[in-house]
């Protein structure tokens, strides 16, 4: 294929994903207002990221089913792309609630997705509001929920794991839950920070086994753990050292 084809047919592929998304989000933004039960809400969310990945022949590769607890526990994934949430929320079950940064909040529509599906938002600036948020976490994670976080809290352009947060490690002291470091495999291909319109890739996810808090936990002795045990599939270099 000439190299004029070759960006055609990413231009192309680019479009129908973004088509195929709004096709999708909307009906869903629409029914998220009228379904009563957060359960119900967050399946139809799992159903219609499923769908986009789906039609857009991009369903990833999941691997470690198995060693996902039945039980309530925190899963910690790198995070390389915007197409990473749709991801997880595609391949993990609907009793999780993901740990957002607080900016997604203000965005028009995806606020209210989040919201609807009980996300938590973190205030990454603040720092009075970011000691709020985590005492709300601490709690939600000490009751009845499983999470999802990104650690890394954000994303660059440039291949590698970030500097962990450390606001998930302290929620699994707090609640006494078990960690699942997650590896997200393809998304910065398809979708890095430099690029609007994602392109064909392939996508894998690796669940990893879980990793108990221990007799005596720290929240960097289990952040240690998780990073080396994602650095383990990532393919990329550690770059908070």
């Amino acid at each position: 294929m000439s190299p004029v084809l070759h960006a055609v047919s990413r231009r192309i592929y680019g479009l129908f994903f973004g088509i195929t998304f709004i096709a999708v989000i909307i009906p869903t933004i629409c029914l998220l207002a009228v379904t009563p039960g957060l359960r119900n809400r967050r399946a139809i969310v799992q159903k219609a990221a499923a769908l986009i990945l789906f039609v857009t022949g991009v369903t990833p590769r999941v691997s470690g089913y198995e060693n996902l607890p039945a039980e309530r526990c925190i899963v910690v994934a790198n995070h390389a792309s915007n197409l990473d949430g749709i991801i997880l929320t595609a391949v993990l079950p609907p009793r999780f609630s993901f740990v957002i940064k607080h900016e997604m909040s203000r965005v028009p529509l995806a606020g209210f997705l989040l919201r609807r599906i009980g996300s938590e938002f973190v205030d990454r600036f603040d720092l009075q509001r970011s000691a709020i948020d985590a005492r709300r976490i601490f709690q939600a994670a000490a009751t009845d929920q499983s999470m999802a976080f990104f650690p890394e809290g954000t994303f660059r352009g440039e291949p590698g794991l970030r500097r962990f947060r450390n606001g998930a490690f302290a929620a699994a002291i707090r609640g006494h839950l078990m960690l699942v470091p997650v590896v997200i495999r393809g998304s910065r291909d398809m979708l890095p920070a430099n690029r609007r319109l994602p392109v064909p890739a392939l996508l894998e996810v690796i669940i990893k086994p879980a990793i108990g808090p221990g007799r005596e936990p720290s929240p960097r002795d289990l952040m240690q753990a998780c990073r080396h045990s994602i650095l383990e599939d990532l393919n990329e270099p550690d770059t908070a050292q």
